[in-house]
């Protein structure tokens, strides 16, 4: 079996530990300083209450539609969706057969559309209010080019 294989059955083997509820499995799967950034409204970071063991496996379930390797630097990308307003995605980095770095995008959309406004956000059949503290790029001088904004939820 190829190291990309390798590396996408590993993430596999994580998820099926979670939906088990055998955390200290899935903790085994990953590097005790794991790199590790949340990309969404703060309510939704169940993964990390999840691993955390905040809260248990019946809070909400991972359940991926697809899990696919990047190829070359050990990346894994795992997508799930749960309705229509829950979409979230996973990118694991694997090296030497541990998990090292983890990106958690959740909901992003329900960030960019909160920019700077009070607004209902939900994670599943939890809703609530929520304002962010919210910065937003600016460019000082008119350029030729197109220049992307960077906005920041905190």
């Amino acid at each position: 079996m190829d190291l990309g294989m390798e590396n996408k059955n590993l993430v596999e083997l994580l998820y099926e530990s979670l939906a088990k509820g055998d955390t200290e499995k899935a903790a085994a799967f990953l590097a005790h300083d794991l790199d590790w950034r949340f990309h969404g409204p703060r309510m939704c970071q169940h993964m990390s209450r999840l691993l955390t063991g905040e809260t248990g496996p019946t809070e909400f379930n991972f359940v991926p539609r697809q899990v696919v390797n990047l190829g070359e630097g050990g990346w894994v990308v795992a997508e799930g969706w749960e309705g229509d307003h829950v979409y979230w995605v996973h990118v694991w980095a694997v090296e030497n057969g541990v998990i090292t770095r983890f990106r958690e995008y959740f909901n992003t959309m329900v960030t960019v559309q909160a920019v700077g406004h009070a607004q209902e956000v939900g994670c599943g059949s939890r809703r609530q209010w929520d304002r962010q503290a919210v910065w937003r790029s600016k460019s000082h001088r008119h350029v030729s080019r197109s220049m992307p904004g960077l906005v920041l939820a905190i």
